[in-house]
């Protein structure tokens, strides 16, 4: 879910589109992002689906793209939701504040509740 291109603008902020350019063993390994404020990049995608991890960084546009990693481990009956995210220089101030951690994993977490319920 966290890397499904045609689901990723219901929750990541100011996401216009999101366009798999590329697979790896049936994942997304490059994808193509246009947010609202103009911005465009692509980044390139690696897996560890033993530690349930996925790692990405710039391929085109590094200074506006973002790099990090996020992990998912179970916990009790949930779920643990280990997130990093770097951001290129290229971003205003406030496409930074947009691209806060916290925001993102509240917009995420949020959009899952409600999948789960619908």
């Amino acid at each position: 879910m966290f890397v499904d291109a045609s689901k990723l603008p219901l929750w990541v902020p100011g996401l216009r589109r999101a366009q798999v350019l590329a697979l790896e063993r049936g994942l997304p390994s490059e994808i193509h992002f246009e947010f609202a404020s103009s911005r465009v990049y692509t980044l390139s995608y690696t897996y560890d689906v033993e530690k349930r991890e996925v790692r990405w960084q710039p391929k085109l546009g590094k200074r506006d793209g973002v790099s990090g990693f996020v992990r998912f481990d179970a916990s009790g009956e949930g779920t643990e939701l280990t997130y990093a995210l770097e951001h290129g220089e290229g971003r205003s101030p406030s496409e930074v504040e947009l691209g806060d951690l916290q925001t993102l994993v509240d917009a995420f977490v949020a959009w899952m509740c409600d999948e789960r319920t619908s």
